[in-house]
């Protein structure tokens, strides 16, 4: 098997323009400027963290005991907020801090492509990923897979540089980086990535080099090394460690999910487990549908103008990266393949340049406005849908800042004990410890729970129609007005010290 990989894209101005060269960084910098507009203006007012992002954010934050981090979690975005934290635990610096930083990503990760492809071809192929609600949606927020991502996009690229060049040493160093970021984000994902690059260093004979495939496996090795290292002195070992991590994920095996994915494209539910909603606004899942097409119209393309490689290699590593959240889980979320949109994106765009280019010279002009016309109706859809899915959001992430709140009115102050549902996006907010005594999550006792209590608030939090637990049920009661979308929760509180004396 031979596959042809061009050394370099011809770094000279196009005739009749005297502006921007092939190779300028410029169209990639203007990409990343109006990557944290979009934003800055309609993403992050008004957002507070997530569960998931309370948990990440306070293994790292200082003054906020950090929340039970569980056996399917890794420490690359904890890492990824460090810097950050150790400054401040404010949330709206956070996201401004994501979003710059997000956008700096993604065109750096485009930017390795120049010497593989037009960089027209590589600023459209931005432009479509950047331009999907979900993508713009967890630009600002500290979860993995948006930067698992732009690991992908970056890694295939050095990969294939370094296939093509082998004194491309700097590609080495990038492959090997970008798959240990990978790795550390989240491993399962660099292990997929990694699989059609390994497998390509085995059965394509130009690209047969030790060193290539060695790179490949010290970046996952460089990576995966903290997890593994915490799977034997947590949880007895890695194979103990996937076992649980299976356990907490529902059970790895056959799950058809594409049904469920497809349930998310309209602005959520952000995590949709047990995925029982209905499928609305169906029109939205039209792009989803079409990308897979056009990337492998793509692909035929590349290989029409003996570049295949550049559209093969990331059209299978995005298709490998979706493997397990397609057919190994039973639900879903949106942000599950953004790797996947991340590579798929190049060749969908180079498919779209070239249906723009193989017209007659006297349509080209059309078909380039058309091509345009498309893109921006995209564009204006996933504005619409984003919108929709900030709002809901939130509304959602606001009501815990909102029962912090409450909880302070109180008396419920650090140093202090959350318990119950919600308990870990609250204690955050309310700068407590969270606790839960069942479920995935389980890191302490009624005993624990009752001890805390006698010198610290402890609030239970109680779902609506749910009787709080019998060591609490005696406790102060206290309804918790003004939420969005948990109504009817209520909060039992410990009885407080003076309380006590009487």
């Amino acid at each position: 098997m031979s596959l042809v990989v061009p050394k370099r894209v011809p770094k000279r101005p196009r005739p009749g323009r005297a502006g921007v060269a092939a190779g300028s960084p410029l169209p990639l910098a203007a990409l990343a400027v109006a990557f944290v507009l979009i934003q800055l203006l309609f993403v992050i007012p008004g957002l507070n963290l997530n569960w998931d992002e309370s948990v990440y954010a306070s293994q790292v934050t200082p003054h906020i005991p950090a929340a039970y981090f569980s056996a399917p979690r890794a420490r690359g975005i904890p890492v990824l907020l460090a810097p950050l934290t150790f400054l401040t635990s404010s949330t709206l610096a956070l996201r401004i801090y994501l979003a710059v930083l997000s956008a700096t990503g993604l065109s750096v990760a485009l930017w390795v492509w120049r010497r593989l492809l037009p960089m027209p071809v590589i600023a459209l192929a931005g432009v479509l990923f950047s331009g999907l609600w979900v993508t713009q949606l967890y630009g600002p927020q500290a979860m993995p897979n948006l930067w698992v991502a732009l690991c992908a996009l970056a890694a295939v690229g050095c990969f294939l540089r370094a296939a093509g060049d082998r004194g491309d040493r700097r590609a080495l160093v990038g492959l090997c980086l970008a798959v240990a970021a990978a790795a550390l984000l989240r491993p399962s994902d660099a292990v997929w990535l990694s699989l059609p690059m390994a497998a390509a260093c085995l059965f394509v004979r130009r690209w047969r080099r030790p060193a290539l495939l060695a790179v490949l496996l010290a970046g996952l090795a460089l990576g995966g090394v903290q997890w593994i290292v915490e799977a034997y002195l947590s949880y007895g070992g890695v194979a103990a460690r996937l076992h649980r991590s299976s356990a907490i994920e529902g059970g790895i095996g056959w799950h058809l999910a594409v049904g469920d994915q497809l349930r998310t494209l309209a602005g959520g539910p952000e995590l949709c487990r047990p995925c029982s909603v209905p499928w609305r606004h169906r029109t939205s899942a039209i792009w989803w549908l079409a990308t897979p097409l056009a990337a492998a119209a793509g692909v035929v393309l590349a290989g029409r103008v003996r570049r295949l490689a550049t559209a093969l290699l990331p059209a299978v590593c995005g298709a490998s990266v979706a493997v397990p959240y397609l057919l190994l889980i039973d639900y879903a979320a949106p942000r599950f393949l953004l790797p996947s949109y991340a590579l798929l994106s190049l060749p969908a765009a180079d498919a779209l340049a070239a249906s723009a280019r193989s017209v007659r010279p006297r349509l080209r002009l059309a078909a380039t406005a058309l091509v345009a016309a498309l893109v921006v109706a995209q564009l204006v859809s996933q504005h619409v849908i984003l919108d929709r899915a900030v709002r809901t959001a939130a509304d959602g992430t606001g009501d815990y800042a909102r029962i912090a709140a409450d909880l302070r009115k109180h008396g419920v102050r650090p140093p202090c004990l959350i318990t119950g549902r919600l308990a870990t996006p609250v204690g955050y907010q309310a700068r407590c410890a969270s606790g839960q005594i069942t479920g995935h999550n389980r890191n302490t006792t009624v005993a624990e729970i009752l001890a805390t209590a006698r010198h610290e608030p402890v609030a239970v939090l109680v779902e609506p129609h749910h009787k709080p637990p019998a060591y609490a049920r005696h406790w102060n009661v206290h309804r918790l007005p003004g939420l969005r979308v948990h109504h009817g929760y209520r909060v039992y509180l410990s009885p407080s010290e003076s309380q006590k004396k009487m």
